[in-house]
């Protein structure tokens, strides 16, 4: 590993790092989120109104944190979320990933958005594979993603629900944002401080979002046509009617992302859906939107034991997690944390953010006097006054 990436000893280390290694344009758009980007900031900030209660003498000596995911045992309580776009932040893009999920025994939830498509993702991960999912105006194209999911080998399916429009992300707009990337006075700036990312993006295959290229039947330039003509055929008309068709379609463990009400929870889970996924989609739609820290709480409560949670957002720290599953998460999904070492190293980088946040855990797991991720509960926190 480089001595830079040693030289991380926080996701905040990498992120630093990936900043400076990234294009201004692209470490906007992980960095970023909608409008004011308060729900981004309150994502993380939540996990700090939780002060732990730690218990002595107990023995610790040994730690698990295994745990099962949708009927996959996983070595952490974690999943990779699906984030579009991953060769921009390096040249690999989600190949660099999938070996980090492979060695760690983690899920690796594929993209829409993604710049590797369905089969090569498949062909290439030896890990178990989840597939994020929309609904596309033409349901011929949703039958279409879930049949080469089946193929392909995928276990999962997550649809994503709070995308009825796009969010304002101001800072791509002041930026530009474009891909290819626009060849300005800034850009040719930009490329004298980043010469090893151009170098990469210049000389190798043009990126797309590999998934919805040609999805609308018309002729497109580059990937920012491309995810616009895609978000264009996104049916804001979607109901729970959709939803239960779209269960029925895959037959498999099936999530719904984007929740964050308890009744939307309730009804989710009585449409048949296997799991939960908390999410705000990272602050990148809705500003001001309720934290999924602080939606926790009240979703556990009203769906218990029948269904698994999973907590998307604001994960910094080994201690997050630990709150997040003490108030009723069954796991957590991490983007930016990943994506910040994937930036910042490629593989390595993965592979060092995975590193960081699981000494985390398990060293708080001992000083919090707890052996077993299983023994996490809400008596082991309290609300700061």
């Amino acid at each position: 590993m480089s001595p830079a990436l040693t030289a991380c000893h926080s996701i905040a280390d990498l992120r630093l790092l990936a900043r400076k290694r990234l294009p201004k344009v692209f470490f906007d758009y992980i960095d970023g989120a909608a409008e004011d980007e308060i729900t981004m900031q309150r994502n993380s900030s939540g996990f700090n109104k939780y002060e732990l209660l730690p218990k002595v003498l107990t023995d610790v000596a040994s730690v698990n944190l295994s745990t099962t995911i949708q009927g996959v045992q996983t070595d952490l309580p974690l999943i990779f979320s699906p984030t579009g776009g991953q060769r921009l932040f390096h040249h690999l893009g989600e190949l660099a990933v999938l070996p980090v999920a492979e060695k760690e025994n983690l899920i690796f939830t594929l993209s829409s958005m993604a710049t590797h498509n369905i089969e090569v993702v498949g062909q290439a991960a030896k890990c178990n594979k989840w597939f994020q999912i929309y609904v596309w105006k033409d349901r011929g194209v949703v039958r279409d993603f879930i049949e080469r999911c089946r193929v392909a080998g995928y276990k999962g399916l997550c649809l994503t629900v709070d995308v009825q429009t796009s969010g304002q992300r101001e800072r791509d707009l002041r930026n530009g944002f474009t891909l290819p990337p626009k060849f300005t006075a800034a850009s040719l700036v930009d490329m004298a401080l980043h010469p090893s990312w151009w170098w990469h993006t210049l000389s190798k295959p043009t990126i797309t979002l590999a998934n919805v290229a040609g999805l609308t039947g018309k002729a497109v330039e580059n990937a920012t046509s491309m995810g616009q003509n895609a978000a264009s055929q996104l049916d804001p008309s979607v109901t729970w009617d959709d939803l239960a068709w779209m269960i029925e379609q895959w037959g498999g463990p099936f999530l719904v992302k984007g929740i964050v009400r308890a009744d939307d929870a309730q009804r989710a889970v009585s449409t048949g859906a296997t799991g939960i996924i908390i999410s705000n989609h990272g602050g990148r739609q809705l500003d001001h939107a309720i934290a999924p820290v602080a939606a926790l709480p009240a979703i556990a409560e009203a769906v218990g034991e029948s269904t698994q949670i999973i907590l998307d957002g604001g994960i910094r720290r080994g201690s997050d997690i630990i709150k997040a599953l003490a108030l009723g998460a069954d796991a957590c999904m991490i983007g930016r944390p990943y994506l910040f070492g994937l930036a910042a190293g490629g593989q390595e980088g993965v592979q060092r953010a995975i590193d960081i946040l699981k000494s985390e855990l398990q060293r708080s797991m001992r000083l919090l006097g707890c052996n077993d991720i299983r023994q996490l509960n809400p008596g082991l926190l309290q609300l700061m006054s």
